[in-house]
């Protein structure tokens, strides 16, 4: 065995900090391992391809276990590793076009010690659940929002977050879900037979990791889509067609924003009359606004019926995202859900549910007129 096996062998498969200094040590001591080094990296982050795992997943994993300076190294690996291919799969340029951060460096025993943690971590992750191909392999160009469209109603969404004046809101978030449900009934109208679901994970990270979980399914069953959520890798799977993922994506992230606005906003009026009770309050709060949202989005996806020619061909989507589900988690458990402790976080959160614009969900509106 070389050095540099013999540094890799001690941090990465033996237990406890000794075998990690015994291997930096070897490591800083001999500054020409450094390329092999970091070819490693390299093949460590194809292994994890490789395994289910994407860009966006790992430096979520990363935040959440290490360090700032691993984050770094982590995302220099990757800009490496991925510019060794052409076209990319879709979903994975726009994750590396998140990367930030310059490299990192510092004394080389402080150095090595990183990488060799962040090696520990790649080297010990599970496989999971692949949601499309990895780079290198070949791939079919997704169909979803055309692009002026997705900016469109981005532009709308931002707007009706940032406002401090319900009306406007409501108008702009109405018109962000009308452009939504028009063109997603244009697209299952002139979608190919052949054409199948495909699948994208979200951080579902802590805290009141619970309440964001069931606010994202309530937000994928109203869009016929289906998520399966991983608590201990801090995500969830969401499965449908393509523009349906996307109405997920957007509709979920602005009403946690609107969430998180206003349990802030009521949480400050609480502590103004001298309650401490914060955590509580907020887990309550979260736990009662994605069950009202729950209820809304599914008696609006109920009310509203598509029009008669299309029922078939949603009817065999919604069997082909089902079939496509169950093919990716065979065998999923349920949850049990820890009970609501807070009165007023729950009265809070059942009432921004109900102020809450719901401006994305394409099931919900009919054709405009």
């Amino acid at each position: 065995m070389t050095t540099l096996d013999d540094a890799l062998a001690a941090a990465l498969y033996e237990a406890g900090d000794a075998s990690l200094d015994t291997g930096a040590s070897l490591l800083a001591a001999d500054p020409g391992l450094d390329a092999a080094l970091r070819q490693r990296g390299e093949e460590l982050i194809r292994g994890a391809w490789e395994r289910g795992w994407q860009p966006a997943d790992l430096l979520r994993c990363v935040r959440r276990d290490l360090t700032e300076p691993h984050l770094r190294l982590l995302t220099s690996l990757i800009r490496s590793e991925t510019a060794k291919y052409g076209e990319l799969p879709p979903r994975w340029s726009a994750q590396l076009g998140e990367l930030d951060g310059e490299d990192w460096r510092a004394d080389r025993f402080s150095y090595a010690t990183a990488v060799l943690e962040l090696y520990r971590l790649l080297v010990r992750l599970p496989s999971i659940e692949p949601v499309g191909p990895v780079p290198g392999q070949p791939f079919l160009a997704p169909t979803g929002y055309e692009p002026r469209m997705l900016t469109r109603i981005r532009a709308l969404l931002a707007k009706a977050e940032a406002t401090t004046y319900p009306e406007e809101a409501e108008a702009l978030t109405a018109k962000a879900q009308e452009l939504m449900s028009r063109h997603s009934v244009d697209e299952a109208s002139l979608a190919p037979k052949s054409t199948t679901p495909a699948a994208f994970r979200i951080g579902v990270d802590a805290p009141y990791e619970t309440a964001k979980a069931i606010l994202l399914d309530a937000v994928a069953s109203a869009n016929r889509c289906r998520a399966v959520w991983n608590s201990s890798l801090g995500f969830s799977t969401v499965v449908g067609f393509e523009g349906d993922l996307e109405s997920v994506e957007l509709l979920y992230t602005s009403l946690l924003v609107q969430g998180t606005a206003a349990m802030t906003r009521a949480e400050g009026a609480q502590r103004a009359g001298g309650r401490r009770r914060t955590k509580t309050f907020r887990q309550s709060f979260l736990m009662s606004y994605a069950g009202r949202l729950g209820e809304r989005l599914a008696s609006a996806a109920q009310s509203v019926p598509a029009p008669d020619d299309l029922l078939p061909v949603l009817a065999t989507r919604e069997i082909a995202v089902a079939a496509h589900a169950e093919e990716l988690f065979p065998r999923t458990t349920t949850t049990r859900v820890r009970g609501v402790t807070d009165e007023a976080g729950w009265r809070h959160g059942r009432a921004a549910a109900d102020n809450a614009q719901v401006a994305a969900s394409r099931g919900l509106l009919g054709r405009s007129s």
